[in-house]
């Protein structure tokens, strides 16, 4: 069986502006049918409805970069707490040579 990550927010965000995204798409095609078509155009809302591309576009483009920002923030929490265990290494092996050196060691 195949392990899924976990979804953060801005994976959510990622798809739910590409099912608005697509349902805009679908209304800007419906919309501009009956230009071709020569029929009676739709009433405005219809237009107003293929505004919904842009929307899910832009909801899509913010869940981007919230997941960014959300790996930046944990490949920087991961480097600082690899800088604090070289730091706590560094210290220890200083108070033994400190130790050694002194001559209480034996």
């Amino acid at each position: 069986m195949r392990e899924q990550t976990p979804m953060n927010s801005g994976d959510r965000l990622v798809r739910i502006g590409g099912i608005v995204f697509v349902l805009g798409a679908v209304a800007t095609l419906v919309t501009v049918a009956p230009l071709f078509l020569g029929t009676t155009p739709f009433p405005v809302h219809m237009f107003l409805l293929s505004m919904l591309m842009g929307v899910g576009f832009l909801i899509a483009a913010v869940g981007v970069l919230r997941t960014a920002a959300d790996g930046r923030r944990a490949a920087r929490e991961a480097a600082s707490a690899a800088a604090e265990d070289r730091t706590g290494d560094r210290a220890g092996e200083r108070a033994a040579a400190a130790q050694a050196a002194s001559g209480s060691g034996r």
